[in-house]
């Protein structure tokens, strides 16, 4: 690869590298016109001049032995080919690296370039480690804290590692990258071709219509993979099927029925697609690297929240999360279940008080009877008693609390993450909300279909009958709160595009318009999708 380098630079690799075996067991100070030069290109007070002051300012990149040789290799083959991670291309400046290596002529120039390799280096292994992205920079849902290693922490892996191992375990390790990566070849390859054909040009299709949407339906479906051609211009069974399955993998009701919702996502291009994996490979690589062999992952895009044990999927429920307005949209990040609350008390968060509550209150003392107004000694307030005109957001003295019971706005179940944006998982009286297909109606905590069954899952790690032990506190009607005996992980993620059940590829709508704010972002970083657009 580097046969182009003339041969006064060969010279100077090889001079170099000899300089700097001599220094091997001398103090670790810039010495020769190599190592002053590492230090001088350095970045004052950086983790890569850190690094090369406890490494005897000896070279990573420069030398020719094999091991230097094979190292700029493999970094000069990982920057040019980032675009295969979803990682902005012309970040790197692949041809200016090899352009320097190639006019080197002086041992300053070797420690220059010494430095910007390393330099190059430690980027690509942040991006494509941690994400190109800053979360919290695009939307202020996006709490997440990223695990970011240090430039010094990149360079001692690569140094430790034996036959570039290092650059193999930068990215995720997971079933989810693995096949977000396999189905972005697969769009790229297919927006290439022309995408999936001609959209359908209809607002309704169901069984037993026929006519020409009907076959443009049939078409854009065959070509999606979800049947196999035929001619027939009738809505029958066949297609009818197929339009099940393609709304199942969307998220959909799978009524069967091609509605505006079905014919909408139907009618999404393969670039539409493409952005979305875009964005989840880039989400995927925030996530923290060890999720938990046991964890909760709860897909706000999905409304759906999971056990997962290692690996598999072992419990499954549907859920509602924080309405899409600023103030409630449910945050993403990630913490550890500590424990549950059976039979709990809901204790109304201040911004609903002032902002629902005491507006009530200045019309009528009397209104929202079922919760009880508390003073600072925890006391229960006389309504009759206070004037509520004379308060307003800032200065309402009071708290308020609802107690346990069957219609509690918490319902009879809460499992606790303790965290600074007070949200949890929580039962709910309102059970008619999952039988939409859109699930966002929670004030941002995330609302569980099944909380018992939810409850016996994670008791069973520490019970032996879990679900009698369950209704045996429930039915005392006290707040009882039990102590997870290991506490499990939770993420609370966002995830338009995702690996199903049997490995297949399924989308979701953009609900909180993250992902768009994601994709703009990616975008400005430089990353782009092919030219043609399918």
């Amino acid at each position: 690869m580097f046969s182009g380098i003339r041969t006064r630079t060969s010279i100077l690799f090889t001079a170099c590298f000899l300089a700097s075996a001599a220094m091997a067991d001398t103090e670790a100070r810039p010495t020769t016109a190599f190592q002053m030069a590492v230090a001088e290109f350095a970045p004052t007070g950086s983790g890569i001049a850190e690094f090369y002051r406890e490494n005897g300012f000896a070279p990573v990149w420069v030398g020719e032995t094999p091991l230097h040789t094979a190292r700029r290799a493999r970094l000069i083959r990982a920057l040019s080919s980032v675009d295969m991670h979803g990682l902005p291309q012309g970040r790197y400046s692949v041809q200016t690296l090899l352009e320097q290596m190639q006019d080197a002529r002086t041992t300053r120039d070797l420690g220059a370039i010494e430095i910007q390799l390393s330099r190059a280096f430690v980027e690509y292994a942040r991006n494509l480690q941690s994400g190109t992205l800053q979360p919290s920079d695009i939307d202020d849902g996006l709490v997440r804290k990223v695990e970011r290693r240090s430039a010094k922490d990149h360079l001692e892996g690569l140094m430790s590692a034996e036959n570039g191992t290092y650059f193999d375990q930068l990215a995720p390790q997971t079933t989810q990258y693995r096949a977000l990566m396999k189905q972005k070849l697969v769009l790229e390859r297919l927006i290439h071709q022309g995408g999936w054909g001609p959209t359908v040009p209809a607002d309704k299709l169901e069984f037993g219509d026929s006519g020409p949407n009907v076959i443009k339906l049939r078409n854009r479906l065959v070509s999606m993979g979800y049947m196999r051609p035929t001619a027939s211009p009738e809505f029958d069974e066949k297609l009818l099927t197929a339009v099940q399955a393609f709304q199942a993998d969307h998220g959909l009701a799978p009524d069967g029925v091609a509605g505006q919702g079905t014919i909408s996502e139907l009618n999404r291009s393969a670039s539409d697609r493409l952005k979305a994996v875009y964005v989840a490979l880039e989400r995927e690589r925030w996530l923290p690297r060890e999720r938990g062999e046991r964890h909760i992952l709860v897909n706000q895009a999905d409304f759906s929240a999971k056990i997962v044990d290692d690996g598999l999927v072992t419990f499954e429920t549907r859920a509602v999360i924080g309405k899409n307005t600023h103030d409630r949209r449910s945050p993403e990040f990630s913490d550890e279940m500590e424990h549950m609350v059976i039979n709990p008390s809901w204790y109304v968060p201040r911004s609903i008080i002032t902002k629902e509550y005491l507006p009530k209150l200045q019309s009528d003392p009397n209104a929202v009877g079922h919760i009880q107004i508390t003073d600072r000694r925890g006391l229960q307030v006389d309504r009759g008693a206070v004037d509520f005109a004379q308060f307003n957001a800032r200065n309402f003295p009071f708290a308020m609390r609802q107690p346990p019971s069957k219609s509690n706005a918490l319902g009879l179940v809460k499992f606790m993450f303790p965290n600074q944006y007070n949200i949890y998982l929580h039962d709910t009286p309102q059970k008619s909300l999952f039988a939409r297909e859109v699930r966002a109606f929670s004030h941002g905590c995330i609302r569980l279909a099944d909380p018992f069954d939810f409850a016996f899952a994670l008791l069973a790690k520490q019970e032996e009958d879990p679900k009698a032990f369950f209704h045996r506190i429930l039915a005392t009607g006290k707040e009882t709160t039990v102590q997870l005996k290991q506490h499990v992980p939770v993420h609370l993620i966002y995830r338009t595009a995702f690996v199903g059940p049997k490995g297949k590829v399924q989308y979701r709508r953009d609900v909180y318009e993250r992902d768009g704010k994601i994709w703009e972002a990616l975008q400005k970083a430089g990353v782009a999708l092919p030219d043609v657009q399918g």
